[in-house]
C-alpha cells in the first residue's frame, strides 16, 4: 500500500487522470503516479519525484499492471531508478487471461 497524501496527488490527478474527478482518481494513488511516470512532462515528473520520493516510484513500477507504461517510459524508469542496467530491463507486464 502506498503512503502518499491524497492532497499531494490531486494536481497530478487533475491533469493526468482527466476521465475522473481528482477525488476519485486519488483513491488509486498508484494509477495517478503511473500516469505521470508514463506521460508526464518534465516539470511534472520532477515535481512528482520531489513530492513522493523514488521508493514510491519503485513500488509503482514493481506493481505495474499491463498497459500502464509504454516501452519507452518503462525502460526510462528502470534506468532512472537504478533497477536495471543496459539490456537488463524486464519485459513489460502483460495481461493474463485464465
Amino acid at each position: 500500500m502506498l503512503h502518499v497524501r491524497p492532497e499531494t496527488l490531486k494536481p497530478f490527478a487533475r491533469k493526468y487522470v482527466w476521465w475522473k474527478t481528482p477525488e476519485e482518481a486519488v483513491t488509486r494513488p498508484e494509477r495517478v503516479i503511473a500516469q505521470v511516470m508514463d506521460i508526464g512532462d518534465y516539470a511534472d515528473v520532477q515535481a512528482l519525484v520531489s513530492e513522493v520520493g523514488e521508493d514510491v516510484l519503485r513500488e509503482v513500477l514493481a506493481r505495474a499492471q499491463a498497459g500502464q507504461f509504454n516501452a519507452r517510459s518503462w525502460a526510462y524508469w528502470h534506468y532512472r531508478l537504478e533497477l536495471a542496467g543496459p539490456n537488463e530491463v524486464p519485459a513489460l507486464p502483460v495481461r493474463r487471461i485464465p
